[in-house]
Parts: structure tokens; sequence; C-alpha cells
């Protein structure tokens, strides 16, 4: 697949919320259960953390945002934790496995560093393995799992703890 990866743009919201929120509404690939709305996701995009990465993936042949990948700093009350960021990865559902992801990692991962970037870490819902391959197979490694991390309507959901160095 023809892909691009650039910084996400304002105009972008409601693409990004056309992947996210079918993801969402699937109840199966994230931790969140509430739809966003388009000025929701605006209001993200005009707020992202200074130092944070935010990019889009692009397929070339449909001119369509199909992924995006967002790296935020872990926190923001004390400089301890400047080199640490966290990462959250989405693709399309018609576009999963498909690469999307690998080239959003490439991108993240270079802006990341020169950001000053030394570490990122997500959570991965236990159950979606998919992801977890993915992001083992981009050099994360597990740490432990936070169990009944989640609750989603009244199922809890273990979520698996994974870290990369830069």
């Amino acid at each position: 697949m023809d892909l691009s990866v650039r910084q996400v743009e304002l105009n972008d919201a409601e693409a990004i919320i056309s992947i996210l929120n079918p993801i969402i509404e699937a109840g199966v690939y994230t931790a969140f259960d509430t739809p966003f709305t388009v000025e929701a996701e605006r209001e993200y995009i005009l707020n992202f953390p200074v130092r944070g990465v935010f990019h889009v993936a692009i397929c070339g042949h449909e001119q369509k945002i199909v992924g995006f990948q967002s790296m935020e700093p872990f926190a923001t009350y004390t400089h301890a934790f400047d080199h640490v960021g966290v990462l959250g990865t989405y693709v399309a559902l018609s576009h999963r496995r498909q690469k999307v992801a690998t080239s959003l990692f490439n991108a993240t991962f270079e802006v990341a560093r020169q950001r000053g970037y030394e570490k990122l870490f997500t959570f991965i819902r236990a159950d979606n393995m998919a992801a977890l391959a993915t992001y083992l197979d981009q050099g994360f490694y597990i740490i432990g799992t936070a169990k009944r991390q989640a609750k989603i309507n009244t199922t809890y959901i273990d979520e698996i703890i994974i870290e990369r160095f830069l």
C-alpha cells in the first residue's frame, strides 16, 4: 500500500473520528467506551502538547487518512519523566494488517528522538493480540499486566503494559 505520514492538522479531526469511533463501537480494540465528537477531537488537536507527536497515515491511492498515532509526555508535573512518552495507535478497521501502523511507528520514533524522548510505553488490551503482536514487532516488550484495568459496561479487561527504549 502506498502510504505517507504527516503531522496532524486541525482539519483532520473528522477523519480521525471516522477511524476511532467504529473501533470504540466494536468494543474490542480499545479501552475507550464513549465515541468522540468532531468538536472534541478538534479541541484535542488544538491543545495537543508541544512536545507531543501526532501523526496521520494517508493512503496514496485513496487520498484518505487510514490511521493515526499520538504520543504525549508521560507527565508534566515533574521533569523526572521528560524522557518518557505514552503512545496510542489506531488503524481504520478496513486497513488493519496492511503496514499502516509500521509507517506510523517509523515516523513517530524519529520525531520522538528529536524531541528528547528515550522511552515509550503504552497499555494494550489483553484480548487484542493483533495489536500486541504489532507493538512487539516494533521492539516493544511486555513489562507486566494490569489486572482488571478497564471496565467496559460490566466486563473487566486486563491490559498488558509494554515499553520500548528509543
